[in-house]
């Protein structure tokens, strides 16, 4: 579904990506792991197609498909989400008309606001959110754990193919990331795929994946199954 191809990618002239690769197969889940600046946020925001990050040389494969030179809107028409490390706080504009206008941007559908409350009462419920939260403005006055959930919401409305988590646990406590996890799992199915980028293990006790990567200094240094996790959270990643 998705293949990366020696990616190395800069920023002001800066490298930061220095040669990264990966497969990611339909129904498989990938977690990312590593130190602060070994570039896993910048691998999400360029998967995403993020204008501020200049990929110098390699290929994005997604579907059978270069999308490097796809604009952001187009990569998440053909199926690629991104959730946000530290989600924007947005004033004047609703969670419901951003959620609503996303879909129909990305179904090509025209629903209305009230059709649309109707198809995602059954999400939220699913997802033990109030109706009353598509309301506010997005992500306005929401804690940690709210902009997460809501970042959760959003991707199981839009039904992308490949979702990438960029640190969906950062800064939730035990109840938040539970209900978290478990928008995620419900997201799995075989038909797509998952990249979690995370520093700790603790998402991963929750969400099971079928790899688990270390990147350092811009690529992927080591590869395994779930129990790499394991020994990371035991030895940390200097003993790698």
């Amino acid at each position: 579904m998705l293949k990366i191809e020696n990616i190395h990618c800069e920023v002001d002239g800066n490298p930061i990506l220095k040669g990264f690769s990966l497969t990611v197969n339909p129904g498989e889940v990938h977690a990312i792991m590593g130190p602060n600046g070994a570039g896993k946020s910048t691998l999400a925001r360029v998967i995403a197609g993020h204008p501020l990050y200049e990929v110098t040389s390699g290929k994005i494969v997604f579907e059978g498909e270069e999308v490097l030179g796809s604009d952001p809107e187009e990569r998440a028409r053909r199926g690629i989400f991104m959730s946000f490390q530290y989600p924007l706080e947005i004033e004047g504009i609703s969670n419901l008309d951003f959620l609503r206008h996303a879909y129909n941007a990305v179904s090509k559908e025209n629903l209305s606001a009230d059709d649309f409350r109707k198809k995602i009462a059954p999400i939220l419920v699913e997802m033990k959110i109030k109706e009353s939260f598509l309301d506010r403005d997005l992500n306005g006055g929401f804690s940690g754990g709210e902009k997460k959930r809501n970042e959760i919401l959003q991707m199981a409305v839009l039904s992308p193919k490949c979702a990438i988590l960029d640190e969906t646990d950062s800064g939730l406590d035990i109840d938040a990331l539970r209900i978290v996890a478990e928008g995620v799992n419900r997201f799995r199915r075989k038909d797509r795929s998952l990249v979690l980028i995370t520093h700790y293990q603790r998402l991963l006790d929750y969400v099971k994946p079928d790899f688990v990567h270390v990147m350092r200094d811009g690529k992927i240094i080591q590869s395994g199954g779930p129990e790499l996790a394991l020994q990371l959270e035991e030895k940390g990643y200097e003993r790698i």
